[in-house]
């Protein structure tokens, strides 16, 4: 069993920035990744960014040069920094954590960026 737990979520100008983390606790393997994924309003959920146990990234097109994923493998933790944030950055923000063919999610945290 995985928990994760969103936060940081909330309402930003455009332009602005935020900083995304997400918790795990559990029975967590130590080797794994983590990563972001996001629905806005009339889309699909899409995957933001990720980030395995050695620190190797990978991000979509749309948030690359602006997003920045990074973790703390002693507090388990996985944070998502968000600059120059856009409009079409509004949705919901899940927390993905996968290991040994198994993937868990958060509950999500809204970030809504508007003036």
């Amino acid at each position: 069993q995985v928990q994760l737990v969103e936060s940081g979520g909330g309402l930003v100008q455009p332009g602005g920035s935020l900083r995304l983390s997400c918790a795990a606790s559990g029975s967590i393997f130590s080797i794994n990744v983590m990563g972001w994924y996001r629905q806005g309003p009339g889309n699909q959920r899409e995957w933001v960014a990720d980030i395995n146990s050695g620190g190797n990234t990978n991000y979509a097109d749309s948030v690359k040069g602006r997003f920045t994923i990074f973790r703390d493998n002693a507090k388990n933790t996985v944070y998502l920094q968000m600059n120059s944030l856009k409009p079409e950055d509004t949705a919901v923000y899940y927390c993905c954590l996968s290991s040994r063919g198994m993937d868990y999610w958060g509950k999500g945290t809204l970030v809504t960026v508007s003036s």
